[in-house]
């Protein structure tokens, strides 16, 4: 019978020595930038002999670099397809309130009312939440490169789309679409983050990631008071000119995707061999990993067996529920304060995107250094959110209802990088981890649809936000992991 061998990699070594050494207490040792290599009848008692050997092949201060190289290929590419994305979901907002009072504001051009304009969330949302789980489960299929690339030039010729529009029917028909088009993005990246990083790193990208994602508050709000300046150029309104210029933008970014996205880190030409197993060794047990078959059925039954699921979706879904609303009609809450005139006051949504910027820096800055627990930051965040919520109700006048907006949905976007490092460390596998990712994040933005209704004339909203943070306090993190 063959006795197990115990490995122990030393993480603070860096110096190269030229074998391996058992030291005769049953421990094999091996020093950080040592190609691990156990000769003879021993075996390594649950371990991957191939794996441990690339995990030990680099010098800490290699693996370093090896992730700062990685972080540069990947990380601004995944951020700058977020922007595009965020830009999309605010210039229907932010195009609602554009011209207002004159012919060529869209809902006096399209013949809409208030309520039928909200419309164009639900109809966006319901491909978008249909769609996100089986466009993740076909990224590794097709690539992230060729897929990513894919949705981006799809949703950005639909966005051009909405420039001929001249009714509400057409209306609604590109808002559908785009959604459609649009399903998919956001969950990938989040998985393809997963082949590359360790969970416990992807809090730090996922910072950077949110905040060049949230500049498109800042980008959406310059873009609506130019083109709200500039309204009638060429025979087209300004909410026209903003959907066109976005379209053309977001196919360029498409098709730069294709060509400079990288995929998984056995495919990266920028990676040698030995960084290549490295990076794929000190992943954990449960992370995907390219080599593994596109789909596996089984590990999707698995997924929907487990609670945590649920349990995330539903954390999503309240979350969502109670948000959405404000969000969508921030530009018009700011625009009835009666500060300044409409244009100028598309410049004061700036402020609140600057907001969220800082508190996502900071948060997730405190969140890394792991000193207090991750679920501490989204309570905290709740808690904020609804004591803005009630200064709506309790202190309306101009200036509180600005300030509440400004903190409630600055904290809103923070909410997000603090949780989704949690979710990704419970997901296993290549096909469970894609279906587990986009199920959350779609079936999770419901929300999306639900939120911009119950603001509307006939609907008590504050019904919804209580209703959706109590259950999500009461019934939800409690019985999370």
């Amino acid at each position: 019978m063959v006795s197990p061998v115990k490995l122990v990699v030393d993480p603070t070594s860096v110096e190269v020595d030229s074998s391996s050494s058992s030291s005769g207490d049953g421990f094999y040792r091996a020093a950080r930038g040592e190609v691990l290599d156990v000769k003879g009848d021993q075996t390594i008692q649950g371990f991957d002999a191939q794996r441990m050997q690339a995990r030990t092949a680099l010098t800490a201060e290699e693996e370093k670099k090896l992730i700062r190289r990685i972080d540069w290929h990947l990380m601004p590419l995944c951020s700058l397809m977020f922007l595009f994305k965020n830009l999309d979901v605010d210039n229907v907002s932010n195009a609602r309130i554009m011209n207002r009072g004159t012919p060529q504001n869209i809902l006096t051009q399209l013949n809409l009312t208030s309520d039928e304009f909200a419309l164009v969330t639900v109809l966006y949302y319901i491909p978008y939440i249909v769609g996100e789980a089986p466009s993740n489960l076909l990224l590794k299929w097709f690539s992230p490169s060729r897929w990513q690339s894919r949705i981006m030039i799809t949703w950005g010729i639909v966005l051009a789309l909405h420039v001929p529009v001249t009714n509400k029917a057409g209306l609604y028909a590109v808002r559908f679409f785009l959604g459609l088009a649009e399903a998919g993005m956001f969950p990938g990246v989040i998985l393809q983050m997963t082949y590359w990083y360790r969970p416990d790193e992807m809090s730090i990208r996922l910072l950077y990631f949110y905040i060049c994602g949230n500049l498109s508050g800042i980008f959406s709000g310059l873009l609506a008071f130019g083109f709200d300046t500039v309204s009638g150029a060429g025979g087209l309104s300004g909410w026209q000119w903003l959907f066109l210029v976005e379209a053309i933008g977001t196919i360029l970014v498409g098709i730069a995707i294709w060509f400079l996205l990288p995929d998984f880190p056995e495919t990266a030409s920028w990676l040698t061999d030995k960084e290549k197993a490295f990076v794929q060794a000190r992943l954990p047990e449960n992370a995907p990993r390219s080599g593994e078959q596109d789909f596996n059925a089984g590990e999707i039954w698995s997924s929907l067996k487990d609670k945590r699921l649920w349990l995330f979706t539903l954390i999503w879904a309240l979350f969502t529920v109670g948000t959405s609303g404000v969000r969508f009609y921030q530009p018009t809450v700011i625009a009835n304060l009666g500060f300044t005139t409409i244009a100028q006051a598309q410049l004061l949504n700036l402020p609140i995107s600057v907001v969220g910027l800082l508190v996502i820096f900071v948060t997730g800055y405190f969140a890394d250094n792991g000193r207090l627990p991750r679920p501490l930051y989204p309570l905290t965040f709740l808690i904020i959110i609804i004591a803005s919520y009630a200064v709506l109700i309790v202190f309306p006048s101009n200036g509180g209802v600005y300030a509440a907006t400004l903190i409630a949905n600055a904290v809103t976007a923070a909410w997000y990088p603090m949780m989704w490092p949690w979710r990704v460390q419970t997901t296993s596998r290549a096909t469970g981890s894609a279906f587990s990712i986009g199920f959350v994040n779609s079936y999770g933005q419901i929300g999306g649809a639900i939120g911009p209704q119950s603001t509307q004339s006939n609907i008590r909203h504050t019904l919804f936000y209580a209703t959706g943070f109590r259950g999500y306090y009461s019934t939800v993190l409690p019985k999370l992991p």
